[in-house]
């Protein structure tokens, strides 16, 4: 696995780009970080792309999870430096802006001996300068929103993208007409073909009794966290809880309870875990609840509240749950008493959330943005 590029000599890169340029096929630069969502779907498209015979390289961040992520795929990753765009006062405003320039000048040297056909983005603070970066070589780029609303990130992505994908029809309004494609979000397709006795068997669970999955991002959600844990007593006494809590939020007074199995993160184990849940708990982030969608999972979703983020989640959330696919509790209204009436309503109604799920227009996002891709580079 080549290391940053960022880190590497001018010779290094040059012999890395070298490499790629005596091949015969076309070439796809990935980008897109800061969390797991904004670095899943393009993970989705790699085998496809591999399929058909694309060089792909990725560029993130010097040292982001999009580059522990993307280890496993064994591609050329190349690290910028990067800078957040904030809505709010932070010292590191008046810093980053700098780092997004130097970001900017990196991405474009490293694009000129790259080559690449086209680009796809999936957004994320860290795609900004790579995106402007490819626009001004004349590098046609597609970018991705899956939230509703589109952020800051892509906002200043569109002016310069060839095609905008989008997973939920109300975005069509925030986008020029003539960009704007509605594709779903690209769900890894091992999802789907998970293994839940190796799951019971990872967890040290049995089919007694069902099972919840938790789950609160890539990151973990402490307000999540702590609830389900303040009713552990009482949903153990029905359930099996297999809890992705985040990096550094495992509870050590909870390692050796019975029925309770806690991960800080799963890579591969995710399809089998998925497969054992009978019902999940999770973060409205777009592409977890793509994820649950395509699953068909009955789920409760607990978004990020407006004074921790842009709203994109209570709108994701409001979505899902005026389709049918989802029971929703405001995180300003989480109480034991009303987590657990939730979890009791959900599973008992499991059947009718499945059903409308399943009624749903599932689209073949990775079929359409691959097409998308294709168009461009032929």
């Amino acid at each position: 696995m080549p290391g940053s590029a960022g880190m590497r000599s001018g010779a290094d890169v040059k012999k890395r780009v070298k490499g790629l340029d005596v091949s015969m096929g076309k070439k796809i630069v990935l980008t897109g970080g800061g969390t797991a969502g904004h670095v899943t779907p393009n993970m989705a498209l790699i085998p496809r792309l591999r399929e058909l015979e694309y060089d792909i390289v990725y560029m993130g961040s010097y040292d982001g999870i999009e580059k522990k992520l993307i280890e496993d795929f064994d591609i050329p990753y190349y690290g910028i430096a990067t800078g957040k765009f904030r809505r709010y006062f932070d010292p590191k405003n008046f810093s980053d802006p700098f780092r997004v320039i130097k970001g900017m000048r990196e991405a474009r040297k490293y694009m000129k001996e790259i080559k690449p056909d086209v680009l796809f983005s999936k957004g994320g603070f860290v795609s900004v300068p790579v995106v402007r970066a490819a626009a001004s070589l004349g590098i046609p780029c597609i970018i991705h929103e899956s939230d509703m609303s589109p952020g800051l990130a892509n906002k200043l992505c569109i002016p310069v993208a060839k095609k905008v994908c989008c997973n939920f029809p109300e975005t069509f309004s925030q986008l020029p007409p003539a960009k704007a494609v509605l594709t779903g979000s690209p769900i890894r397709k091992e999802l789907a073909i998970g293994n839940k006795e190796a799951a019971y068997k990872l967890c040290g669970f049995d089919s007694s009794k069902p099972v919840i999955m938790v789950v609160g991002g890539s990151l973990g959600s402490a307000a999540i966290n702590q609830a389900v844990r303040d009713v552990l007593p009482e949903l153990l006494k029905d359930f099996q809880v297999v809890h992705l809590c985040g990096k550094e939020k495992v509870d050590n007074l909870l390692l050796t309870t019975q029925g309770y199995k806690q991960f800080e993160y799963v890579k591969s184990e995710m399809k089998d875990i998925f497969a054992m849940a009978d019902i999940v708990i999770s973060r409205a982030g777009a592409n977890a609840i793509s994820e649950i969608l395509a699953l068909k999972k009955p789920n409760i979703l607990i978004p990020l509240p407006a004074s921790s983020s842009r709203g994109d989640q209570l709108q994701n959330a409001k979505s899902y749950e005026s389709q049918g696919f989802s029971i929703v509790i405001d995180e300003d209204d989480l109480t034991n008493k009303l987590l657990l009436e939730k979890i009791q309503e959900l599973y008992f109604n499991r059947f009718t959330y499945i059903d409308a799920m399943k009624k749903s227009s599932q689209r073949d996002a990775i079929g359409t943005i691959i097409g998308l891709i294709e168009d461009i580079t032929k």
